[in-house]
């Protein structure tokens, strides 16, 4: 989808994966004030190669206008903000920053899921997978962002095991008794259950078509 070989894709995997865990690692053991020069490097080196990615889609002639939009919608979202932000001597507060940083994150995800399809055969269950991988990537963003926004200001929050529980208990649309009183956080316990209500009906859907299927096969 984003790129024609499978070098360029587990490429982008790699460099997805590098910057989910060292945004972890940022936020798990960093001074949730600034980000370390370690990470603005990594972050800088993972965006080059999405946008080197973008370059090498445009070399596509067979490629309609929808795929190129994507793909510009994917440039946009490479684009290392928060060095700019940097180099500029622009200093942004902590809240902007960590919204600025997560924009490369989408676009690691977007390159993890892509090879996350690759190697699942039939349509429905790419489907499904991406969905799934969606639900799980999100909530674990919103969970380090929650940690992030909410240490210090939320004497409920104890630990990330308590946000990573949070993030979870909201997007099954349960609920948990750490309520947020940042705007970051209370915007996250909006989004992550409208997530779940929108995600659970199609696992159901997904499941009880497996289920028929399978009946069909056997009354045969």
């Amino acid at each position: 989808m984003i790129s024609g070989n499978s070098t360029a894709r587990m490429i982008n995997l790699i460099a997805g994966i590098a910057l989910l865990v060292g945004i972890s690692v940022e936020v798990l053991t960093g001074n949730h004030h600034t980000y370390s020069e370690w990470y603005m490097w990594l972050q800088l080196v993972v965006c080059i190669i999405f946008i080197t990615d973008f370059a090498s889609a445009l070399t596509r002639r067979d490629a309609g206008s929808r795929y190129y939009m994507l793909n510009l919608l994917f440039l946009l979202i490479s684009i290392p903000y928060l060095n700019i932000m940097d180099w500029l001597d622009f200093r942004a507060d902590r809240g902007l920053a960590v919204v600025v940083a997560t924009l490369p994150l989408v676009r690691s995800f977007v390159a993890m899921g892509v090879v996350v399809q690759w190697f699942i055969s039939g349509r429905a269950n790419r489907l499904f997978c991406a969905y799934l991988f969606t639900v799980v990537c999100f909530t674990y963003l919103a969970a380090l962002m929650f940690y992030d926004y909410e240490l210090g200001v939320n004497e409920k929050l104890q630990g990330f095991g308590n946000a990573l529980w949070w993030a979870w208990m909201n997007v099954t649309t349960v609920g948990a008794a750490i309520f947020p009183v940042t705007t970051v956080g209370k915007v996250l316990a909006v989004l992550l259950p409208a997530l779940g209500m929108m995600f659970f009906p199609l696992f159901t859907i997904y499941v009880t078509n497996i289920y028929d299927i399978k009946r069909g096969k056997t009354e045969e």
